[in-house]
């Protein structure tokens, strides 16, 4: 484990030395090991590889802190499973090889939305249908196909046509590949019926626990949880080594963050406010049924409004508390009206592409606000 540890030293050191600017060129091995570790920071709008990096370290912490009952564990990642590991793996190989597919779509220096696969339908289907070499190859397999060209297909013909955010089509176009996997991954006969995989895992022995209430840091550390949920993750080390891995690189090279547009620090700041109200106000729906999608305006319409009104304060306030208060109730309906057999995040990202198309135009209406 140590070893593991300090590659993933060096790959942060490695990530910070360079720019992650892979063109699509499969020769270009570096290049695109440096692209897939911004892209994993990708879903926060942070794209450098020493978040993504720092982020993949805070999750093995977290996973090995589960299995070892630390008291400082956290929340449970990959959806409360504990198999971090293979949803992770598959969330992983499927951005690769979804990479490898569409990369040429890259050339010129063009972006796309090729991080897509790694926080929908791979991680999906390994947390539904458990682990297992077949269930890991479908997943990664079904994200890097369908759902790269659903997100770039979305993002190209509704999203640059009409001027909204390029994350309304990037989560669309992960809802639509979901609904795909999901109505096809029961019919491969290879595939067992989900959530039966529970019943024959080995239970993780009991650990110590933090009290059951949720008093002010519980609502602190869900936050700070939710700022990682977008990956599957949900842990209080993953998403602290996240946020870290990024400051580290506003230290050193800030024009390298969100897309060179400068906003680092506005981004993160509309991020908390947003995570720590949308706790704040369903905390009671959290104690009912144990999970509640606050981390959804994070990850979309708060940095959506950043990005589109150049920092400004007001729509930057009033997107993160109108999204803390209207995207989590909006993915908790979505989510459950799904049919059987579908995974929840569907009606998440759905929400994320519904709320962001919706409330970010609005904001033009703020006095003195303009694009």
């Amino acid at each position: 484990m140590t070893v593991v540890f300090a590659a993933l030293a060096g790959a942060t050191v490695w990530a910070l030395s360079g720019r992650a600017g892979w063109q699509g060129d499969h020769r270009d091995v570096p290049g695109l090991a440096r692209w897939v570790l911004a892209a994993t920071s990708e879903p926060q709008f942070y794209a450098v590889g020493s978040a993504g990096t720092l982020l993949l370290a805070g999750g093995l912490v977290g996973h090995l802190a589960h299995r070892r009952g630390w008291y400082l564990q956290g929340f449970v990642q990959a959806c409360g499973t504990g198999i971090w590991p293979w949803v992770a793996g598959a969330a992983l190989l499927s951005v690769v090889l979804g990479a490898l597919a569409w990369g040429t779509t890259l050339t010129g220096g063009a972006w796309q939305p090729l991080f897509a696969p790694l926080v929908s339908v791979a991680p999906a289907v390994v947390a539904l249908y458990g682990p297992g070499l077949r269930v890991f190859l479908t997943g990664a397999v079904s994200g890097a196909l369908l759902v790269p060209p659903a997100a770039i297909g979305l993002v190209t013909w509704v999203c640059t046509p009409l001027g909204l955010p390029p994350v309304v089509g990037a989560t669309g176009g992960m809802a639509l590949a979901g609904t795909a996997a999901f109505l096809v991954c029961p019919r491969l006969r290879w595939m067992p019926a989900p959530w039966t995989w529970r019943s024959v895992t080995p239970a993780v022995p009991a650990a110590r626990r933090r009290p059951a209430g949720q008093g002010p840091v519980w609502v602190l550390r869900r936050a700070l949880a939710d700022l990682s949920e977008a990956q599957f993750f949900g842990n209080e080390w993953a998403s602290a080594a996240l946020v870290i891995g990024a400051l580290l690189t506003y230290a050193t090279s800030p024009e390298s963050l969100s897309y060179g547009s400068g906003r680092f620090v506005t981004i993160l700041s509309g991020q908390l406010l947003t995570v720590v109200t949308g706790v704040v106000v369903w905390r009671r729906r959290w104690r009912t049924a144990g999970f509640y999608p606050t981390f959804v305006p994070a990850v979309s319409l708060v940095p959506a409004a950043v990005l589109t009104y150049h920092g400004a304060l007001v729509p930057t306030v009033v997107a993160a508390l109108a999204g803390a208060l209207v995207a989590p109730p909006t993915a908790a309906a979505i989510s459950g009206r799904l049919p059987a057999g579908f995974h929840p995040f569907v009606g998440n990202v759905a929400a994320m592409s519904i709320c962001t198309a919706l409330i970010v135009p609005s904001l033009t209406v703020l006095p003195g606000v303009q694009k």
